[in-house]
């Protein structure tokens, strides 16, 4: 049964949550894991932002917001630096940061009007991160989520406020497997992502 899974995790290079979302992905690959699934993200990753030689924080955002839409399922990765991100939250509508363009400054901003949505979506235009405008428009489109730590244990003091009330939800992605070395808990995951 393949499945729309929407991915949301911090992509930074050297301390981001990639490991995460590779295995995740291998699973989706390999003949052993029966989770075929969609990382709906990949599906968009640089399309507007390659397209258009004047992406905004927005343009992406809106993007979020119709691949969100189209999913079953949104999985959020958090890390022990995801409550203070901020990529994403220099967008208010007046001045904003062309996306990956930062030395070049601020400009104002291309759209004169806030959208006009009414589907319930959340804004583009917004001071959110992009994973926390991730999270609020899985929760405005009734998603079911997902949320994993980028870790063997319990790591509620990681979980941004904006997640308040999904402490009990969380769970680790990894289980230690001997001394030093850890899998992704396929067992645990597959479950909530609805292959049982």
């Amino acid at each position: 049964m393949n499945k729309r899974i929407y991915i949301s995790a911090d992509y930074a290079e050297n301390d981001g949550d990639r490991k995460v979302v590779e295995e995740l992905k291998k699973w989706g690959r390999d003949n052993y894991h029966l989770s075929d699934f969609v990382d709906m993200a990949e599906v968009i990753s640089g399309s507007v932002s390659k397209n258009n030689p004047d992406c905004r924080i927005c343009d992406l955002k809106e993007e979020f917001n119709k691949q969100i839409k189209a999913s079953s399922i949104v999985l959020l990765v958090v890390g022990d630096k995801t409550k203070d991100r901020t990529a994403g939250s220099r967008c208010d509508g007046v001045m904003c940061t062309p996306y990956k363009q930062n030395a070049n400054g601020t400009r104002f901003c291309k759209w004169h009007s806030i959208f006009d949505l009414h589907d319930g979506s959340v804004k583009p235009i917004n001071r959110y991160s992009y994973l926390r405008h991730e999270f609020e428009q899985a929760k405005a489109m009734g998603k079911q989520i997902v949320i994993v730590y980028n870790s063997s244990r319990r790591e509620t003091s990681w979980l941004p406020s904006y997640m308040h009330g999904y402490e009990d939800k969380a769970v680790p992605f990894w289980t230690n497997v001997g001394y030093l070395s850890r899998s992704g808990n396929y067992k645990v995951i597959k479950g909530l992502l609805g292959y049982d």
